[in-house]
């Protein structure tokens, strides 16, 4: 037996989570079965707990879009028991159970290697959203970072915190863009040497061009915040798209990209090519410091997690979040 979170909705599809004790073979198939050390709260996470359900395919559920554990049994010559392995992606905690339980039962395709430098925890406090900022500080660098400052909004969230740690650790120059004054303190420890307040992304203008600011960006936000900062970056600098906290929708021109080469660069944590998850996995624990990574973690256990589910969703959750599915 073991501990997990279950999510279920009742037949007026009403949700609600608890944590329940469940038998290994309620765990659905898969090659590689992980003892799950711990897991992290992500946007997606909040969806699938909260009201609705969001993106939960069936019920009932176990959320959790990552987790770091040991692997316990394996039928892929790929990894054998006791190998360290991380997972995000693949709709892990979606469509298939996640990791917020003790057991997770998956596909050997959707694993990684733990790489030297991290452990489990230092995973789960880098998670899908320090791995996907990884990915967009990567595209960025792919595509040569401009001179002048690194503009990262949601600064203060999952990507944002660790885009803003990774950046700043390589050198460069951070404005952090946040809605909540009083994490400036927080965005400075992790690096920052400028903080933009919202509002000043978000004030309304019809110009689809402003004066050259920003050398790269990693948006975390989207929608009409974004459609501002295309106009504001220097000739060829690209911006990292990761989120839609912002809306799905681009009120913006062709302009930035006609007149000035701005690059618009998507990025897709889920369904990345194996090799490129090892070779962000190694940057980030090689290119993320641990003590501004120790900065951002917030404990917790399974059973704070339909409060802190809740909580992500009203943008109350600093830094990351790190469950430890055992405590």
């Amino acid at each position: 037996m073991f501990k997990a979170l279950v999510v279920e909705k009742n037949e007026e599809g009403k949700t609600s989570a608890a944590v329940q004790e469940l038998s290994e073979d309620r765990l659905p198939e898969g090659e590689v079965m992980v003892a799950v050390d711990y897991s992290t709260v992500n946007y997606k996470d909040g969806l699938c707990i909260g009201p609705g359900g969001g993106l939960v395919r069936n019920y009932p559920h176990v959320p959790g879009i990552d987790f770091a554990g040991t692997v316990e049994a394996s039928d892929d010559p790929r990894y054998n028991a006791g190998d360290k392995v991380v997972l995000t992606g693949w709709r892990v905690g979606e469509a298939h159970w996640g990791g917020y339980a003790q057991k997770a039962r998956v596909k050997a395709d959707w694993l990684v290697p733990l790489p030297d430098g991290l452990d489990a925890r230092q995973a789960m406090a880098v998670g899908t959203a320090g791995f996907t900022a990884m990915l967009a500080v990567m595209a960025l660098e792919d595509h040569g970072i401009k001179d002048g400052p690194v503009l990262v909004t949601g600064a203060a969230g999952g990507v944002g915190s660790v885009a803003t740690a990774i950046l700043a650790n390589l050198g460069y120059e951070v404005a952090a863009v946040t809605g909540r004054p009083e994490t400036a303190d927080y965005m400075k420890s992790l690096g920052a040497t400028q903080i933009v307040a919202r509002e000043e992304l978000n004030e309304t203008t019809k110009r689809p061009l402003e004066a050259e600011m920003w050398g790269g960006c990693v948006d975390a936000v989207g929608g009409e915040m974004l459609a501002r900062v295309l106009g504001q970056m220097k000739y060829g600098a690209s911006v990292s798209a990761v989120g839609l906290a912002g809306g799905a929708g681009l009120p913006a021109t062709v302009i930035p990209f006609l007149l000035r080469g701005v690059n618009l660069l998507g990025i897709d944590s889920v369904m990345q090519p194996y090799d490129n998850r090892v070779r962000a996995w190694a940057r980030i624990a090689k290119d993320l410091p641990m003590d501004k990574l120790e900065a951002m973690i917030q404990p917790a256990t399974l059973s704070d997690l339909p409060e802190l589910g809740r909580g992500i969703l009203k943008g109350q959750v600093k830094g990351r979040v790190v469950v430890d599915v055992n405590g």
